[in-house]
Formats: C-alpha cells, structure tokens, sequence
C-alpha cells in the first residue's frame, strides 16, 4: 500500500497563515463583546472577544486580542474620555483588528483603534430595548401609581457609605427641622457587580417594607457608562415593580435613566432628592399650620354663632317667661278673687245655716219646754221617761221653767194613755 500523500504540521500552519495574510492583508472593523481584559506589568493588554448568540447568550465565536502597550494608552485614553468607561468585560466594541496566525501560539487579533461611538451605540439599543420591554409587559406606570405618604419620614436608602453623593443627602436632610429616619442599604453603585448589588438592596428592602415610607436611589455624579446599569432591565423591573414609591438621584443632568424613568419622583442629584423631601415636609408643615389657623378661626365663628343663638334663645325665653308670669299671675288674681267670692258666700251660707241651726236648738232647748207648761222628772238623780220607773215612796225632783219641787210620792196609779 502506497503512502498517503501528505504535509507537516508546520506546513499546514504555514499555508494558513500565508492564506490569512492574503486574505486579510489590511486591518478589519470587528464587533465583539470583551469577555475578559488584562493587562500586564509590561503595559500590554490582552483580551478575550466573544460574539454571543440567541435569547440565552450562547459564544457562536471566541478569540483571543490584543493592544501593545505603544497604542494601549491612547485607545483606552480615547475610548474612556468619549464612553465615561474604561474597557472592561460585558462591554460591545468595534473594533480595528489585524489578523494574526501564530505557529505555536494560533489565531489571534491585534486591536489597532477602537470606534466608541459603536459602544455608546450599543447601550442605547440595550437602554431602547428595556423601555420597550417594560411597556410590553405593562409595569411602566407601576411605581409611578403607588400612593406617596403625606408625610415621607422613614426613608429606605441605597447607595453606597462611601459614596459622595450618599454623604451631600445626609448633609442636607440634616440641615432641615424635620427628624428623618434613614436606613442604609449599603450597595455598589457603579461597575460591574452594580446591577446585581442594587437589586439585592431592593430585595431587602422589601422584605422590611412595612417600617419605610419611601425608597431612595442615590449615587454622585460620573461618566455616561456609569448610568449603564441603571439602564437594566433587571434593575429597571424591580423599580417599576416595587411596592413602595421610589425617588431617584442618580446624578446626571444631561441622560436620564431607564430607572429615572420607571420611578415615582425622579431627581437629578441626591442633593435634589434631600431638598424635595425636605419641601415636601414644609408643605405639610404649612398645611397643619393653616389647618390649625382655620380650626381656630372656625371654632371662634362657631362660638360667636352660638352666644348669638344663645343670646336670642335667652330673649325669647326671657320675653315668653315674663308673658306666662303675667298669664300666671292674672289666672292668680282672677283665683284670689274667685276664692275671695267663693269664700263669702260660703260664710254667708254657713252663718246663715248656723243662724237657722241656733234657732232651731233654741226652740228645742229645755228652758224654752219648761215655759211651754212642761217638766222634768227626776229620782235618784235620773230623768223619768216612764211611770213604771216611779214606785211608792220614792223621792221625785221635779223641775219647772221658774223653779224646782221636791216630794214624795204617797199614792201610786198608772194611768195609760
């Protein structure tokens, strides 16, 4: 059997590179997204590019790059001072590539210039595609439709301890006559680990949500890029979703953030969030003052109408006192000289009644009997009202109208009649 015809290994290598070298004679514009980036003591840096596919981010293609250290600085100068970000991993460039083939070391890609307008381009397509997101699912207005307490006291913060912006909103509210109650959830406010730092802050918080009033989202100021994870739709959802109104102070005056928008109040510096709660408490404290100045004024009015009613009430009563006195006191009169009337003629009556009585016991009186003709009997000191009474010899008092008999009785005969 004859050999199979063949090459080395560094042969094919040789025709690949020669091929490459051909085929890609002059440098290329390349997007990828950097997956990893180093860069070394001697000052060159070194990357991973991966372009990434479908809904769940699987690598399609991967290489290694790299920018020597006589260009690293003035691609990285120029890229940070146009995107406010330093190259790092998770960011989509456009880049100027040579292609490289290596005998021993493979392919790879020498970086010569980067275009950062494609990068910023980039996140706005990623800021475009979370609002688009979030309305199609119908959580835009959520945050916004949660009711905002009168009085915003207790405060939920997340922010960084260190971070400026986190120590001008305390100056503030410390400023203000109001006593705030203010929480820290301590979080990384930029970076990589942001993202997932502030929605671990919102978490707690909402497992404490019964003890705040309101949330507060602030950061000091800093580069576009910065904004970037604030323009997550992860974070972004978990703002528009919360259960409490969210105020934010992001620190940007030109962009505003997907976040900015989602949220109940926003705010362009933390400063700015300290002075909207602080006014919001003088607008309170304004309207109890005014409350109680009309309560007061009110009450006056109330009391004044009231002595008024009950002056008039006074006056009538008074007025119908005097004319029942006087109805009182004619029906008295009238009373007296009914009673005065009635007594009289019952005198007159009883005199009269008396006077025929008086005769009538005068003409019945014993005196007045005796000088008719008649007597009275009398034995041992008893009235006789019977001659059975009488027997022989008992010792009769005979009384007449001018004078008394005394005898004996010597004969007895009963004589009926």
């Amino acid at each position: 059997m004859l050999p199979h015809v063949h090459i080395t290994l560094s042969e094919l290598q040789r025709l690949v590179k020669e091929t490459l070298h051909e085929r890609f004679a002059l440098p290329v514009w390349v997007s990828a997204e950097i997956s990893e980036v180093k860069v070394n003591y001697s000052g060159h840096c070194y990357l991973e590019l991966v372009e990434k596919g479908g809904d769940n981010g699987v690598p399609l293609a991967q290489s290694r790059a790299v920018i020597w250290r006589t260009a690293y600085s003035r691609i990285a100068g120029y890229f940070e001072a146009e995107t406010g970000q330093r190259l790092a991993a998770g960011i989509k460039i456009l880049a100027k590539v040579a292609v490289n083939y290596h005998e021993l070391y493979g392919f790879s890609l020498q970086i010569t210039d980067i275009d950062p307008a494609y990068t910023l381009g980039d996140m706005q397509r990623q800021r475009q595609q979370t609002i688009d997101c979030l309305r199609k699912e119908g959580v835009w207005d959520m945050n916004r439709e949660v009711g905002m307490p009168a009085v915003v006291q207790r405060i939920a913060i997340v922010s960084s301890a260190n971070a400026a912006g986190y120590q001008d909103f305390c100056k503030e509210i410390g400023k203000s006559p109001y006593r705030f109650r203010l929480t820290l959830f301590d979080a990384f406010m930029q970076g990589a680990a942001a993202e997932e730092s502030i929605v671990a802050a919102l978490c707690a918080v909402a497992d404490r949500m019964e003890e705040f009033d309101a949330v507060v989202i602030i950061r000091g100021g800093g580069s576009a890029s910065d904004l970037n994870c604030f323009n997550a739709y992860r974070l972004c959802t978990h703002v528009a979703q919360f259960p409490l109104p969210v105020l934010t102070g992001i620190g940007h005056d030109k962009d505003t953030s997907v976040a900015d928008m989602v949220a109940h109040t926003a705010l362009k510096t933390p400063t700015a969030v300290a002075g909207w709660l602080v006014e919001r408490m003088d607008t309170i404290d304004a309207w109890l003052d005014n409350a109680a100045l009309q309560l007061r004024d009110n009450v006056l009015v109330s009391s004044r109408t009231q002595e008024l009613r009950l002056q008039e009430l006074s006056s009538h009563l008074l007025f119908h006192a005097k004319g029942l006195l006087r109805q009182r006191g004619m029906a008295l009169e009238q009373m007296r000289e009914t009673l005065a009337a009635s007594a009289g003629n019952f005198l007159a009556r009883q005199t009269s009644r008396l006077g025929n009585a008086a005769e009538l016991v005068a003409g019945r009186s014993p005196e007045r009997i005796l000088r008719l003709g008649f007597a009275i009997v009398r034995t041992d000191g008893k009235a006789v009202f019977s001659a059975a009474q009488v027997g022989k010899g008992d010792t009769l008092d005979i009384e007449v109208a001018d004078g008394r008999i005394e005898g004996t009785v010597q004969y007895l005969s009963l004589i009926h009649i």
